[in-house]
């Protein structure tokens, strides 16, 4: 039987249908930070944390950061001394149409994203670790809605168009909402908190 407390705590984070997706702000940043809370409590369940070498920090100050490579790591957890990594998106040299992995959290492959040649607004292709091209994230980088699709079938949507906090997301820094459509699954939640990410890193830097 689950004790009080235990009965309390939130969903593990990859349980979940929806995520918020809060960004750190800040003048002159070198390393982007993001929470993620739960969108109907806006209690944190978790974070995102770009950690990447003092040599490509130093090189940001010159060179445009949407170029340069990055890692952002997601932990599970409300505070550091807590959390436990889940999966990491990584992406290299960024010159023409940039490569996200997507890693767990031994380091083994679970897919990657590549951004898709000639879209209009903004699109990811989806494939798995053995170039199998599942899914397609469409949408547009203006309005911030995209969604997460196999074939015609949506799997899930990034907005920041959402009615559950009473007014649509409209900040200096970058929140939105990652929604899954049906049930809850560890492994789509996992790419979807990717595709999410991926769009502030690597889309929305180049913009």
């Amino acid at each position: 039987m689950l004790s009080p407390d235990s009965a309390a705590r939130p969903a593990p984070l990859l349980n979940r249908k929806q995520y918020f997706i809060r960004e750190h702000a800040g003048l002159l940043k070198l390393l982007d930070v993001y929470d993620i809370l739960d969108p109907e409590s806006q209690a944190k369940i978790g974070e995102a944390r770009e950690e990447i070498s003092t040599l490509v920090k130093v090189l940001r100050l010159f060179i445009n950061k949407a170029l340069m490579p990055t890692v952002v790591r997601v932990y599970e957890g409300a505070d550091e001394g807590s959390h436990k990594i889940v999966f990491s998106i990584r992406r290299g040299v960024a010159l023409f149409r940039p490569r996200v992995d997507v890693m767990d959290a031994g380091g083994a492959l679970l897919g990657y994203f590549v951004s898709k040649a000639f879209s209009l607004g903004g699109a990811f292709r989806v494939f798995t670790p053995d170039n199998q091209e599942v899914a397609m994230v469409k949408g547009d980088w203006k309005g911030w809605n995209f969604r997460f699709l196999r074939g015609e079938t949506e799997l899930g949507v990034v907005t920041k168009k959402w009615a559950g906090l009473g007014k649509e997301l409209f900040t200096t820094a970058d929140n939105y909402i990652i929604s899954l459509s049906g049930e809850a699954d560890s492994s789509l939640s996992i790419l979807l908190l990717a595709a999410g990410l991926a769009i502030d890193t690597v889309l929305k830097e180049k913009q």
